[in-house]
């Protein structure tokens, strides 16, 4: 692994703030296509897996292969920013997410499905990153919380579109779920185009090598972890040959992982970066995030559809209170931000509100007051808004300017590793307290089965009697409030992670900026040793001493004796 060093284009020039404006919204018009496409299926899953006949395990998978694929592909595309142009990187990573899109919707299993998804999954890692890596790059850590809000407002506003779009598409007899990945392909098709048009970001060009061993050994060893956690206990039990097989087998490829990443020349995650304290304790904090926010809120559209009845359409108008509290937080956070150039008091305040909304939400049933539950919602948005940003932000104002993309990558990896994590562990948390209610349930009305559940469960829901999908629906109902309560956990150790974090003052310079700075300081001294290299500026240096001589005085002997 090689590298040279960069050379930039001969066009430097700083781009306006008009420029930089109307580039912002390119990019975050195609972060909305992008979060959309991802949150779209969540409303419409149940109806997607009961048509497809697939399983809770499948269900859980259709969101962790993508979120997993997401958390591969992100470190790769941040190191490819540093040395490639980030517009055709934005382009690239969004048409291979609208291409994913199509492919996803031309399933005809629930395993096909999942394969699809993974192809979504590495355009949304690099959506993911590259949008916090532009901006970083446009706007400096003081600036960038004056824009925060807008941030926060798409990323809520995604959130919420995606499943109320999804479960508007799956209500409307004539479109079907398949829809569901078709509707942003011509937004996808808009973004490219304005991204085209408005980023207009030097382009640094050096040889690299990509570290594709770290990659490989990084994603096999998360993914065989994230294997054993879905499938022990039901497909084999927690303690046998299998499940220890896979424990050991997954410690080895990360433990290879890392061994690998440390003698890499330019390796894939960059270890030094965790010798800074805040880089560390951010990644940290991400993972809790990433577990607490991804794991809980997948679930969110299931509680509602399969535990209350509601329409996939309801569904998404019912998580309008998280969303509404995640973009009021987040705005207001991030003018005091800029306002102040202080950032660690919202970040802090962030974490400790979303894990009282997280352990509120775990006090819920099947028949919780939905008013009750639209304020839990509300207070778990308020941390959000002020929790998901900042920790990048602080990640962003304490590294170089040459490893913003590494860096920016590095906490959203951790992040998405976490929430790939989160889908699986809380999906088997779910998946077995639901088998165990069902078949409480069943047992009270006197039905014996075989196993726990009895064949009781969402593949056969809309075939199953009555009285006995009433349990089913319940036992939802009634489990779905565990997870939230391993979320409250991992909110807490996020919360940890935050208080340690030392605030530093935000920079006012963007990271293009910085850049400069720092090329116009190396070009300095290169220009100065060549002409004392060449003895161009001797004299002047003999003339500079001259005078040093001559304006210092000597220093007198103090007498003591006096």
């Amino acid at each position: 692994m090689t590298t040279s060093p960069p050379r930039v284009e001969p066009v430097d020039t700083p781009m306006t703030h008009k420029q930089r404006i109307n580039a912002l919204v390119g990019l975050l018009l195609g972060m909305f296509v992008a979060l959309t496409s991802a949150t779209i299926v969540s409303n419409a899953l149940p109806t997607i897996i009961t048509e497809l006949h697939g399983t809770q395990d499948q269900y859980t998978w259709v969101v962790t292969a993508t979120l997993l694929a997401s958390t591969a592909a992100t470190p790769i595309w941040g190191k490819l920013s540093d040395v490639f142009s980030k517009k055709l990187l934005v382009q690239l990573s969004l048409g291979v997410f609208t291409l994913g899109s199509v492919l996803s919707g031309l399933s005809t299993s629930v395993s096909m499905l999942i394969g699809f998804r993974v192809v979504q999954g590495l355009g949304l890692g690099g959506m993911q990153s590259l949008v916090m890596i532009v901006i970083a790059s446009m706007f400096s850590p003081r600036e960038r919380g004056r824009y925060q809000g807008a941030i926060a407002g798409v990323m809520s506003i995604a959130t919420v579109a995606g499943p109320l779009m999804g479960g508007v598409i799956v209500d409307t007899s004539w479109l079907g779920w398949r829809w569901t990945f078709y509707v942003c392909v011509p937004l996808a098709v808009i973004a490219m185009v304005v991204v085209q048009r408005t980023l207009n970001l030097p382009v640094i060009r050096r040889e690299v090598h990509i570290d594709y061993a770290g990659a490989l050994l990084i994603s096999a060893g998360v993914s065989t972890i994230l294997i054993w956690v879905t499938l022990a206990g039901k497909n084999f039990d927690w303690a046998s040959a299998t499940s220890f097989g896979l424990v050991a087998l997954g410690l080895v490829l990360l433990a290879v992982a890392v061994w690998v990443e440390s003698r890499a020349k330019d390796p894939i995650i960059p270890l030094h970066l965790f010798k800074e304290r805040t880089t560390t304790l951010a990644t940290i904090a991400s993972i809790a995030v990433g577990v607490a926010l991804f794991g809980g809120a997948v679930f969110l559209g299931q509680y509602f559809q399969i535990a209350r009845g509601y329409s996939p359409t309801a569904a998404g108008l019912l998580t309008l209170p998280m969303v509404f509290g995640s973009v009021v937080s987040a705005t207001l956070s991030g003018r005091l931000i800029t306002k102040y150039g202080r950032w660690k008091n919202y970040l802090l305040a962030g974490s400790v509100i979303m894990a009282i909304g997280f352990g509120l939400l775990s006090t819920i049933d099947a028949h919780t007051n939905m008013a009750v539950l639209s304020g839990f919602l509300f207070a778990l948005g308020l941390g959000m808004g002020m929790t998901m940003q900042n920790l990048v932000l602080a990640v962003q104002n304490t590294v170089e300017p040459r490893n913003l993309g590494a860096a920016t990558s590095t906490v959203t990896f951790f992040r998405s590793l976490g929430g790939a994590a989160g889908v699986s562990v809380l999906g088997a948390v779910l998946s077995s307290h639901v088998t165990d209610l069902i078949g409480q349930g069943l047992r009270a009305i006197g039905i014996t089965q075989t196993g726990s559940g009895g064949g009781a469960g969402l593949s056969n829901l809309n075939e199953l009697p009555a009285p006995i999908a009433a349990i089913v629906r319940g036992a939802y109902g009634d489990g779905t409030a565990r997870i939230f309560l391993v979320s409250m956990a991992m909110a807490v150790i996020g919360t940890i992670a935050v208080l340690f974090i030392k605030e530093v003052a935000l920079s006012t310079l963007s990271g293009e900026d910085q850049r400069r700075a720092a090329q116009t300081a190396a070009d300095s001294a290169d220009a100065e040793l060549t002409q004392v290299l060449a003895g161009e500026n001797l004299d002047g240096m003999d003339a500079d001493l001259d005078r040093r001589v001559v304006i210092d005085p000597p220093i007198e002997p103090v007498d003591r004796r006096s």
